[in-house]
């Protein structure tokens, strides 16, 4: 494959990167260099494959950017939130805003047991290096993300991880085959901070800064979502 790719003309390629069972390092390695630092274009070709897709959210800060250049093409592709039940009102708050003012195709996966019933037997979340804390992240997104996975049986999987949220993000691609054999996509895995605050000054998008996720309690931690999956 030496001829430019772009997001028509590798859509209908009947075989390498339109088909996920087939799709070689070679056709990875081009992908990502041509749309790799274009998310715009990159969402277009991913979406073009005319697979069925998911984009993944956890509202945290810059969450309304991915949701918006994914839905502005694909304005019903499924948004799977995996609500582990301990985020802030803000959190909660910016949403309902976001899906209100996207329209989102919001698909909500709670853990199987509630806050409530899990404090009251266990206590609050335990400590980073407390053994308890891996069955926690287990219960409250890993589990969630699995059952999503699951029932919306996704080809594409569009995820707004970056570079410098940790040293294992770093060294990932912004296209990738996922241990489930997905293909995801990271479109603004090269854009920085001020990248993300113009895009949201540019499309009149709201943000939220009061955030936390207790199944990483430390910024730069990974909670095994993004190793796993």
């Amino acid at each position: 494959m030496n001829s430019r790719l772009n997001p028509a003309s590798a859509v209908n390629a009947g075989s390498g990167i339109g088909a996920v069972s087939t799709i070689s390092a070679a056709d990875l390695a081009q992908v990502n260099a041509e749309f790799g630092h274009d998310a715009p274009a990159l969402v277009a070709w991913a979406l073009g494959l005319n697979k069925t897709a998911i984009v993944t959210t956890n509202f945290r800060p810059f969450e309304a950017v991915i949701l918006h250049l994914v839905t502005r093409v694909q304005p019903d592709v499924p948004v799977v939130w995996m609500d582990n039940g301990y985020n802030t009102e803000a959190t909660y708050r910016y949403a309902d805003e976001v899906t209100r003012l996207l329209g989102l195709n919001l698909r909500i996966y709670l853990p199987r047991r509630t806050r409530a019933h899990r404090e009251a037997l266990e206590g609050p979340v335990p400590g980073l290096d407390d053994p308890r804390h891996a069955a926690f992240t287990e219960e409250v997104k890993l589990e969630p993300f699995a059952r999503a996975l699951r029932e919306t049986a996704p080809q594409v999987w569009f995820t707004a991880l970056r570079a410098t949220d940790s040293a294992v993000r770093a060294q990932m691609e912004p296209v990738s085959i996922n241990p489930d054999g997905l293909i995801k996509v990271a479109p603004l895995l090269h854009w920085s901070s001020k990248d993300l605050h113009q895009y949201c000054e540019t499309h009149g998008l709201p943000n939220n800064f009061d955030y936390v996720d207790p199944t990483k309690g430390e910024a730069q931690r990974e909670c095994g979502l993004h190793i796993a999956h």
